[in-house]
């Protein structure tokens, strides 16, 4: 079906521009797993588009897009100091995470994938392969899954939701307010320029990141 087909090429792009684009983004503690994660997904998406896996790889993608809406508009609602939304739509984040990636791909897609797919195909190497690749991709899901509940208790119990894969956090959440003279050198100085040198967007200012 031509739609699958479009479907396949522009989730392919997508990962395969998060893969390296992941180089030159903020570092975050969870870099590897991230990456491991991105080269896991193109290898399974070009498997099953190959064999004619299309049915386990549209349901996969669909699990993995149905949560990236709650999570993108709760950084949205961050970037726009919307902390009540924010937590809110995290909490429905990590709600829809574990259902999906816990229950439904476990439960639904392996299962079928691992259990019933080789008695109506039968054997061959590339579904072992295939069936390796989603599972090391249930392995990922259950790290994050414990990542998503940490934050969500410290979303509950203190108020504001953190990622707590940052290494450093933004300007929006960590800038100071105290004001700066035209002769203050308190400001830290970094390749020869001061006050608000950074990377990405981050700055590198004398108050560091707090370290997770």
């Amino acid at each position: 079906m031509p739609e699958v087909h479009y479907y396949y090429i522009v989730e392919l792009s997508y990962y395969w521009s998060v893969m390296f684009s992941q180089f030159i983004d903020i570092k975050r503690k969870d870099f590897g797993i991230m990456f491991t994660h991105h080269i896991v997904t193109v290898i399974l998406l070009t498997i099953s588009y190959t064999v004619n896996f299309t049915r386990v790889g549209t349901l996969t993608l669909c699990l993995h897009d149905a949560v990236d809406v709650v999570l993108e508009a709760a950084k949205m609602a961050n970037y726009c100091k919307f902390q009540r939304l924010c937590d809110f739509l995290f909490l429905m984040f990590a709600i829809v995470f574990i259902i999906t990636r816990l229950g439904i791909y476990p439960l639904w897609i392996l299962n079928t994938t691992m259990f019933e797919l080789p008695e109506i195909v039968g054997g061959f190497p590339a579904l072992s392969i295939f069936i390796i690749l989603l599972l090391i991709l249930q392995v990922l899901h259950c790290f994050w899954s414990y990542l998503i509940v940490k934050a969500a208790y410290k979303a509950i119990s203190k108020g504001k939701a953190r990622d707590d894969r940052s290494d450093v956090e933004s300007s929006s959440d960590e800038e100071t307010s105290a004001p700066h003279s035209k002769n203050s050198h308190n400001s830290a100085t970094t390749n020869g320029t001061s006050g608000t040198n950074g990377t990405n967007g981050y700055l590198t200012s004398g108050s560091s990141a707090e370290e997770h």
